[in-house]
């Protein structure tokens, strides 16, 4: 039995841009065209989905996110609305004497902002302590860069005074004393050692991060770094067959040989909804934390530091070429795009089908615009976390000054340099929310007013085109996904209006009525 839809505005994002009916068969697109043409087509049996009036578009694909994170982070406190340590405090509390954890059970919470706190500085050990004194607890920044634990946790994670940092992480002290806070690899390696919840729960919240997801449009997401420690979840996701929307994982690029042996039919395509697409690597930290590697100093001083090694980074970068991996890379500096595009343009030498690769640079917050040429000689495409604009537009103005913060997410000088360019959220650090994105790029305005680089705005389509068809490439899958054609799969998304008929200011307020993948409906607004 197939589905036709009718009876609204059909945006195509192909040729031609708008369509009367759709036709699916089997999970797949089988025609477009006229109503009349469509009704040809129909059988008895066919479906018929009548639109309303409403759009019908491209499903959104995830271009960066931390699908497994974002589980997880359904599980943990929410943080993102606190605005001073009372608010945390209360929320630590309220949680631990609702949920009554168990004796020694670790608490997490997650995503509160020292920008946006009245105390204007990260959480104290002496707050955490007060808080939740009977249980390990971690607090994490919503960055997900750095972070606070308790006096409790810290014992646990055998961490003392005179305990040395990682190589590319901080640990806090004050006097010889540790404060509890800790910054990239320190704070990262301590959320490793947090034991995992129970296997039900995980698959619960499985559950509902995809259902979160594909509220919002999205039906391809993706697992954005992928250690060997993250295996069993997935062997366990996948023996459940709990996945319902295409998840694209990229494998820590210091495990890519593990993770690719134990996902050996998932290399390269989908099984239980599940593929491998590559390798990621971290270069540095977040523009808002003040750990992004920089070529000139923040405000008020210092420069973010390198996660690793110029030998390092080319290491990694020519494995993942020789072995023809897609490799995306986190550089939110323009000191840590330097080291990526010379590690890369070097491999490029040495094996020109390196730039057929589809590299991508990810977040490319600080990318300077005398780099996009380096991108696209490299064959590399810069994913925008263009939300940044809004999130933290505000913040990125004190700590890099207004010229430098205007070219935040510079989208329109990059599509002006012939690149193809694609949006994320980095779910968990915000809702995967693309309408929400498709507004910045199109606006670019802060939480507090401010237009932030105006020059830098793109067209409402453009931005639209970057979370379909080009998402779409970067995954290699353009022959599948991104836009409405007849042999592509039917994931497609309803819209109450037509973002291309509209103000772009208007757009952020426009609700996803349903979503479906491979032409089943997976999400319908009450």
């Amino acid at each position: 039995m197939g589905m036709i839809f009718y009876n609204g505005r059909i945006l195509t994002l192909a040729a031609p841009f708008y369509a009367q009916a759709v036709l699916v068969e089997d999970g797949r697109i089988v025609s477009v065209g006229s109503e009349a043409q469509i009704r040809a087509l129909a059988k008895p049996a066919d479906e018929w989905y009548d639109l309303n009036g409403k759009t019908l578009a491209p499903a959104f694909l995830d271009a960066h996110s931390h699908f497994s994170g974002y589980a997880n982070s359904l599980m943990q406190i929410p943080l993102e609305r606190a605005e001073s340590f009372e608010d945390i405090c209360a929320a630590i509390q309220d949680f631990v004497s609702t949920q009554a954890p168990g004796e020694g059970a670790w608490i997490v919470a997650k995503g509160y902002d020292h920008n946006r706190l009245r105390e204007h500085r990260h959480p104290s050990l002496e707050l955490l302590d007060k808080a939740c004194p009977d249980h390990p607890l971690v607090v994490q920044h919503q960055s997900g860069h750095m972070g606070c634990v308790n006096s409790r946790a810290l014992e646990l994670l055998g961490i003392r005074p005179d305990t040395p940092a990682p190589e590319g992480g901080v640990i806090g002290l004050e006097g010889g004393k540790l404060t509890g806070y800790m910054e990239e690899n320190a704070f990262i390696q301590a959320l490793m050692k947090v034991p995992a919840p129970t296997a039900q729960d995980f698959l619960n919240a499985v559950q509902r991060a995809q259902e979160r997801y594909a509220s919002y449009g999205i039906t391809t997401v993706q697992e954005g770094m992928l250690p060997s420690s993250a295996l069993p979840y997935y062997d366990l996701i996948l023996s459940r067959e709990a996945l319902w929307l295409d998840v694209v994982g990229y494998a820590d690029v210091r495990e890519r040989e593990q993770v690719y042996a134990h996902f050996k039919q998932q290399d390269g395509a989908y099984h239980g909804h599940f593929r491998l697409g590559g390798c990621k690597m971290f270069l540095d930290g977040s523009p808002q934390g003040k750990t992004a590697w920089l070529r000139t100093p923040y405000v008020g001083g210092g420069c973010g530091y390198p996660v690793l090694t110029d030998e390092q980074v080319y290491g990694f970068v020519k494995d993942a070429v020789e072995h023809r991996c897609q490799l995306l890379t986190h550089c939110n500096g323009d000191a840590a795009a330097a080291q990526l595009l010379r590690a890369y343009s070097l491999v490029c030498a040495e094996h020109p089908f390196a730039r057929d690769l589809r590299p991508v640079m990810i977040h490319a917050q600080l990318v300077g615009l005398d780099q996009l040429p380096l991108l696209r000689e490299c064959g590399m495409m810069p994913s925008f976390f263009v939300a940044h604009v809004y999130h933290w537009g505000d913040t990125h103005l004190k700590n890099l000054g207004p010229e430098r913060a205007a070219k935040i997410s510079p989208a329109r000088s990059a599509l002006q340099e012939g690149l193809p360019v694609t949006f994320h959220q980095d779910s968990p650090v915000i809702e995967p929310d693309m309408l929400e994105t498709v507004w910045c790029a199109a606006v670019r305005r802060t939480r507090e007013g401010v237009f932030l680089g105006k020059e830098e705005r793109i067209t409402v389509e453009e931005a639209l085109r970057a979370v379909t068809a080009e998402a779409a490439y970067q995954y290699g899958e353009e022959h599948l996904k991104g836009t409405i054609e007849a042999g592509k799969v039917a994931d497609l998304i309803v819209l109450d209006k037509d973002p291309l008929a509209m103000e772009p200011d208007e757009v952020r307020n426009i609700h996803v009525c349903a979503t479906f993948k491979d032409g089943r409906v997976v999400f319908e607004a009450e």
